[in-house]
């Protein structure tokens, strides 16, 4: 008997999971696969972390059950980072809860607020979790552009005064994924005044804080004075520590909305295993040189791939933040849309990348690539680019000729 199951009937098909289709069925045929699709770090995690890690396992009382807010000394120690950081001084005790990852945070707090059929404010494109958390929870999105200025503000202004019922939340996620922008504080100021007048409450996404390639370090939403009476904030450790399948992330600001999420954790997750949230503490109390690190490689990468790939023919801007870049599809391929495009690069030139559709319709047109792969690799991924390009005239018109296109 087949059923059908509500929320699963509110998703889309996940167009990733078609690329990694391909991706694997290219691979299993011997293909040498360049990854730039998942933005997955390759970095090992600082030394310091693992060490930590490895003498917390070898004490008998550390696999037992942990704490769904997140140890006491782990919170202390994010808290610690806010007040360097940013400035912000938060309590530890009931404006600090760790997440399995700032993803597991985002999709539980959507269900602690959601009822069904309330109205969320979300940008677009963007990370899927901003928007898919709340319909899975029963909520509705309405769309705003993810680009930060006064055409924003005035999207956002239309959205309160033409959506019924009205708005509860705001999601923001700056520096952004996928499209790497980032927001100033003044803008941040302009929508925690708005957000005060109409009651919102803002959900921050501030995975990338710490991967930006110039002299201006990402603000913090909750730096804005006020902005903690309806703000909650998410950060994480996989890409500023490289630690993504640890899966240790945060959420920090409003008490109130702070307590709704951790009850619905209390309810699922007794919290991350407890030597990852002492190593965890560890990270955020330890030496922070490794960030630098972690930071010089990126801008590395990134300068590589521009360079290398505006030299096969395809101009990709520089992106200022994130372990991303954000490129147009060249012109010749636009009509083909991201995620053929995409297919196309993974069967004649061994590049996957992330077709921009899958981050929400306005992000077509686009491919977000990762810099998940050395500067060696990168320039590999430019130069079968480069020999895909320059062939590519003759095999598009046997696509749309109906021919199959040539062999690699």
């Amino acid at each position: 008997m087949k059923r059908d199951f509500h929320r699963i009937k509110r998703l889309p098909p996940y167009v990733f999971e078609e690329v990694n289709r391909f991706k694997a069925a290219f691979r299993a045929q011997g293909a040498d696969i360049i990854d730039l699709g998942m933005g997955n770090p390759d970095l090992p995690t600082p030394e310091h972390i693992r060490e930590k890690l490895i003498e917390t396992v070898n004490k008998p009382r550390t696999n037992r059950y942990s704490a769904s807010r997140g140890i006491p000394g782990l919170r202390r120690a994010q808290a610690a980072y806010y007040e360097r950081r940013f400035g912000v001084t938060l309590d530890p005790d009931t404006e600090v809860v760790a997440t399995l990852g700032s993803k597991e945070g985002f999709a539980n707090l959507a269900q602690a607020i959601t009822a069904p059929g309330d109205v969320i404010l979300a940008p677009n494109p963007t990370y899927p979790i901003h928007q898919f958390g709340f319909i899975m929870s029963g909520g509705v999105i309405r769309q705003l552009p993810a680009e930060p200025g006064d055409g924003f503000m005035r999207a956002l202004e239309r959205a309160m005064q033409h959506s019924v019922p009205k708005p509860i939340a705001l999601v923001l996620n700056y520096p952004s994924n996928p499209t790497c922008l980032n927001a100033s504080l003044d803008f941040y100021k302009q929508v925690v005044d708005f957000a005060r007048r109409e009651e919102l409450i803002l959900i921050s996404d501030l995975a990338y804080a710490e991967l930006y390639f110039d002299d201006n370090p990402p603000p913090s939403l909750l730096e804005v004075p006020g902005a903690k009476d309806f703000t909650i904030e998410f950060t994480s450790l996989s890409k500023t520590y490289s630690m993504p399948g640890w899966r240790m992330g945060f959420a920090v600001g409003n008490a109130e909305l702070i307590a709704a999420l951790a009850r619905v954790k209390s309810y699922l997750d007794y919290g991350a295993f407890t030597p990852v949230q002492v190593a965890a503490a560890a990270a955020l109390n330890g030496p922070q040189e490794c960030i630098d690190e972690v930071r010089t490689t990126y801008k590395g990468r990134r300068d590589v791939l521009v360079s290398s790939f505006g030299r096969a023919g395809w101009d990709v801007p520089p992106p200022p933040s994130t372990m991303f870049a954000w490129a147009p599809v060249p012109d010749r391929f636009r009509h083909l849309g991201s995620l053929e495009f995409s297919k196309l690069l993974l069967e004649h030139a061994e590049v996957a990348v992330a077709p921009g559709i899958g981050f929400g319709e306005h992000g077509e047109g686009h491919v977000r690539i990762a810099l998940v792969e050395n500067e060696h690799r990168i320039r590999q991924a430019a130069r079968n680019i480069r020999r895909f390009l320059g062939k590519a005239d003759a095999e598009l018109h046997n696509v749309m000729a109906g021919e199959p296109m040539p062999d690699r």
